[in-house]
């Protein structure tokens, strides 16, 4: 039983624990719109919970972009996010682009909750902006868009970082994808710092994830053809596929690489899109995704059902085949 909302379309998501519960927060938009990639200007964030990963009661939405007349820094969208716990408060992270800039330039900024039901946008924000030491600018010549969303907060000796979808300085314009690192002592201050993934294979990565399964640390992405760098185009025996790749490295810090240069689920369509993997304490590790497009072409805008996450003896995963929709 997929989560699907009627009226809307539903697609990248994130986690929150809270003991038994499982809290998930989502990219939602109204599903009658003219054109299938205007969901992108008119999103909010949605929320439902569930006991076991199937069965979704839909609560209470979560944000909402500010105000048009706001001129604030998410007055045009509210992307995807990632949640941490600390000291008693929840902080959500998320991404937000400028009606004045025509949502071409990515920021990121936080809202917190008691409770995990309502927000409170923090008026310091936008808090993470993308470092131009590092990080490409926003230039119409090199890519679309000025790329710093869907971050993936976490804490490591001491210290909070966070991953993020980001283009780096070098390389040719289709392979500057990068995971672009920041650095927090208070998750209000941030330092930002060279990326943890190299350039070269896409042009971006979007919604990262990082968790630890046994001795590795293992980076998800998603990622489609479309994104491929004229490199791996070029490389005999890729597939132009669609889907959920990841990295993997001994240290939560990195250096990360490719273990496995096939995707962990993937097809020609995309029909399971932003992959994410969360651990069950009855059947192990899962992975859930966004169910994306048909074989007829339309954009289904549900969230699937969690499927097996096989770890093998070399540190490869794999995902239970699923047929395409």
């Amino acid at each position: 039983m997929s989560l699907k909302i009627d009226g809307k379309w539903v697609w990248d998501f994130w986690f929150a624990q809270e003991g038994a519960t499982t809290h998930l927060f989502y990219l939602q938009a109204p599903n009658n719109l003219a054109e299938e990639r205007m969901r992108h200007w008119h999103t909010s964030i949605g929320h439902a919970r569930s006991q076991d990963l199937i069965n979704w009661t839909v609560v209470q939405d979560a944000l909402a972009p500010s105000p048009p007349e706001s001129g604030a820094w998410d007055d045009f969208a509210t992307w995807t996010g990632s949640i941490i716990a600390h000291e008693g408060v929840w902080y959500m992270f998320y991404t937000g682009s400028k009606r004045s800039e025509k949502g071409l330039i990515q920021r990121i900024g936080l809202a917190t909750s008691d409770d995990l039901y309502n927000w409170t946008k923090d008026e310091r924000s936008p808090l993470l902006t993308a470092d131009p030491r590092w990080y490409e600018q926003l230039d119409a010549g090199l890519w679309h868009d000025q790329a710093w969303r869907d971050p993936c907060v976490f804490r490591c000796s001491g210290r909070f970082h966070a991953y993020i979808t980001a283009r780096g300085l070098e390389g040719e314009p289709s392979g500057r994808g990068v995971i672009g690192h920041a650095v927090s002592d208070d998750l209000i201050n941030w330092e930002c710092l060279p990326p943890v993934a190299h350039p070269g294979e896409f042009g971006h990565l979007e919604v990262p994830q990082l968790v630890q399964i046994e001795d590795r640390w293992y980076l998800f992405f998603c990622v489609g053809y479309r994104q491929f760098s004229e490199k791996r185009r070029a490389r005999r025996g890729t597939a132009h596929v669609i889907g959920t790749h990841y990295l993997a490295s001994s240290d939560p810090l990195g250096p990360f690489t490719m273990i496995d240069n096939e995707f962990l689920l993937a097809d020609e369509i995309g029909s399971h899109y932003a992959g994410k993997a969360l651990c069950d304490p009855h059947r192990g590790w899962l992975l859930m995704t966004s169910r994306a497009w048909s074989r007829d072409g339309g954009f289904t805008g549900q969230i699937a059902d969690p499927i097996p996450l096989t770890i093998l003896d070399d540190g490869r995963l794999r995902a239970e085949t699923v047929r395409s929709i």
